[in-house]
């Protein structure tokens, strides 16, 4: 699947155009090329939460999301082509239950934060998030694998759990949003 590469530049992008694989051409600015590059971007962000994170049950499932999420940007830059099939969703939903049965249950707003593990793994959130509405948009333009999109809005609910359990394990807890009223009267510099 797909050219190996023997060399990194290729100069065919030069004029701000990029090659999807399905052999065709779009301006590096196109929705779908914004999509996968904040796919890509998503993904990056998860090793960020990775590089911090001990081996365990959440290492290995976001090492496999990874993966998924390189799948995922090799179906957004292959148009009409499926990368990502049901079972992705059916694993992420397994995860989610397992990761949250262990939490207690949301009462308030929780800020990102908590931890390093767990503010980086919010930062993935949001990113994850953001190729969503993207995918979403690509969606009322061009095909897109509904399974993809169902996908990413399952993944963002993930990463939540998994901040929050981050940010419990790291020692730190989480830090839950106060409304401006309750807050009080800012502190001086």
């Amino acid at each position: 699947m797909g050219n190996r590469l023997s060399k990194i530049y290729t100069r065919t992008g030069d004029k701000g155009t990029t090659g999807l694989g399905d052999g065709s051409r779009v301006d590096k600015d196109s929705l779908r090329v914004e999509t996968f590059g904040t796919v890509d971007e998503l993904n990056c962000s998860i090793g960020l939460v990775l590089a911090v994170v001990p081996d365990g049950a959440v290492h290995t499932c976001l090492t496999r999301t990874q993966h998924e999420l390189f799948d995922l940007g090799g179906e957004l830059c292959m148009p009409g082509f499926t990368l990502v099939p049901e079972q992705y969703i059916d694993r992420l939903e397994a995860d989610l239950d397992r990761f949250n049965e262990k939490l207690p249950p949301l009462k308030d707003f929780i800020l990102p934060g908590g931890s390093e593990p767990g503010a980086r793994c919010h930062l993935a959130r949001t990113v994850c998030r953001r190729a969503e509405r993207l995918m979403v948009s690509l969606a009322k333009i061009e095909d897109v694998n509904a399974a993809s999109l169902r996908y990413l809005n399952r993944l963002s609910d993930l990463l939540f759990v998994i901040a929050r359990i981050l940010a419990r394990a790291a020692g730190g807890s989480e830090v839950l949003w106060v409304h401006g009223d309750k807050r009080g009267k800012p502190e001086e510099p």
